[in-house]
């Protein structure tokens, strides 16, 4: 017996499915893929990252969001789901729906064990063919360590990494430093 082969969807219908869905899933090339849900730590350390980025960009042009905001890489047709965005200066929404964001200049990902692989191939090598996108990091679950790929004005991008829950985060694209123990505020490791 053959196999049934999937049907194309197209991004108008993700879009008129995801929008009344129960739960979320990210689109490409023709396919949904359902989000698994975040667990206690995920949640703790995008809570504290919102909050503390937040209070930060309190008056500034800029916005940050959490996992509820799509956002849309235009070159390759990817509808991702980041933990957390930002942006700055005038926001670009696909329609006027305003829930799928086009212009983040910073892009957050907590990492798990079922996304870890994807966060830092697949989904980085789309998320860097946005022009607005300026920096890249990556949170750790398992141990504070905080992981940033900052675009450099040749287009390269410069890794870097700190360690320890007395190091501190720089989020050069939004000129925020936010301490990892403030990442990490009541993460218990195993």
């Amino acid at each position: 017996m053959i196999p049934k082969k999937k049907a194309f969807i197209t991004p108008k219908e993700y879009l008129e499915i995801e929008r009344k869905a129960e739960f979320k899933s990210e689109y490409f090339n023709g396919e949904m893929f359902a989000l698994a849900g975040a667990g206690k730590t995920h949640n703790k350390i995008s809570s504290n990252l919102i909050i503390n980025i937040g209070v930060h960009l309190k008056n500034k042009s800029c916005l940050v969001y959490g996992s509820d905001m799509k956002v849309k890489i235009s070159s390759s047709g990817l509808y991702a789901y980041p933990d957390i965005s930002v942006v700055c200066g005038d926001e670009k929404f696909e329609d006027d729906e305003s829930d799928i964001l086009l212009n983040p200049k910073l892009v957050i990902e907590i990492l798990s064990e079922s996304t870890e692989s994807y966060d830092r191939g697949k989904k980085f090598e789309h998320y860097r063919t946005l022009e607005s996108l300026q920096e890249y990091v990556l949170v750790s679950q398992e141990k504070p360590k905080v992981e940033q790929f900052l675009k450099q004005q040749d287009g390269k991008w410069l890794y870097s990494e700190v360690n320890g829950v007395d190091s501190r985060a720089q989020f050069t694209s939004i000129e925020c430093e936010i301490e990892l123990k403030e990442v990490y505020h009541k993460v218990e490791f195993k």
